[in-house]
């Protein structure tokens, strides 16, 4: 059973004529005999009793006629809602990002996609492992440090990123250019825990020039981290892009030496559909991201206001 045939049987049971029907669907009454002919044979059962020059619904038919507008009626609001989806007026998107400052940047850009798009239904997780997320096929798209090279995942670099001491513009630290990774020891820190995802890569760096830190706080809040240097309880490492977003003027950074260096990604599984509303959203954290580049910049200043555009589409 076609749904052309459908239509046609439909367009007749409008009309009860043949010719009629025909003449509104626009083709040849024999063509129209033919293709209702072939639906009785699959059926194997009549929908017209033809009655000399008229016509009349069988119990089949009228049994296939309910069923028929049915079918059709579920079909145009099967297409209605693909349209929806296409066009951003229904859908849902799964965003997971790293736990920390990836997290805050992918929530703040999921607060615009919000404003520009109220109608997709958002939910977003932060989290410290999310490329096993994104296996798992729990996740639309995932931001992350580049994950090692893996056949189940699409990697697409969004940019480098380098840390930087942070400091209240009042420390005693706040006018030196840089300091060197191992006086970082003697500063008082404060820094997400050790089971965070920053603390291990951080750490890892650390470890490899012989160098054990010890924050004086700890906090899985970047809000309260930020926070306590900005009231003076110590210094913190924050990346380019989070300072230049949490930065209220109260705060200076300076260069580490050797430079930590860290570069962050979209990921999705190669197999998944990458539907409009996560093209729209990859599009939008582009915009973001290009907002608080950290070149051409002086690393002191307040961040302009955000303005983003729908027309900025930028997809996968």
């Amino acid at each position: 059973m076609e749904l052309k045939q459908l239509e046609y049987f439909i367009a007749i049971c409008e009309e009860m004529h043949f010719t009629k029907a025909a003449d509104n669907l626009r083709i040849g009454q024999s063509a129209l005999s033919y293709q209702i002919k072939a639906l009785e044979g699959e059926l194997g059962i009549l929908l017209f009793d033809r009655l000399g020059k008229k016509i009349a619904l069988t119990e089949a038919g009228k049994i296939l006629k309910g069923h028929s507008h049915k079918i059709i009626d579920t079909i145009k609001i099967a297409n209605d809602d693909l349209q929806e989806l296409q066009t951003l007026n229904k859908g849902r998107l799964t965003i997971g990002a790293l736990s920390g400052d990836l997290s805050h940047i992918a929530s703040m850009a999921l607060l615009e996609f919000h404003s520009i798009y109220p109608h997709i239904q958002l939910q977003f997780f932060a989290m410290d492992d999310v490329v096993k997320k994104i296996k798992q096929n729990a996740f639309d798209l995932a931001l992350t440090i580049i994950p090692p090279d893996d056949d189940q995942l699409n990697m697409i670099p969004l940019y480098e990123e380098e840390f930087y001491l942070v400091v209240h513009a009042n420390h005693e630290l706040a006018n030196q250019s840089d300091v060197e990774i191992g006086d970082l020891q003697n500063i008082p820190l404060i820094l997400n825990p050790k089971d965070h995802c920053f603390r291990h890569w951080f750490d890892a760096i650390c470890a490899k020039q012989g160098i054990l830190i010890n924050p004086i706080i700890e906090s899985t809040d970047i809000k309260a981290i930020i926070n306590f240097v900005i009231n003076g309880k110590g210094a913190t490492i924050l990346s380019s892009r989070l300072f230049r977003i949490e930065n209220n003027g109260h705060l200076s950074t300076i260069r580490i030496k050797p430079s930590l260096i860290r570069k962050v990604a979209i990921v999705h599984h190669k197999q998944k559909h990458i539907g409009a509303a996560a093209k729209a959203f990859k599009a939008l954290l582009n915009s973001y991201l290009e907002i608080y580049s950290w070149e051409n910049s002086d690393r002191s200043s307040t961040p302009k206001k955000m303005v983003l555009s729908q027309s900025n589409k930028e997809f996968l």
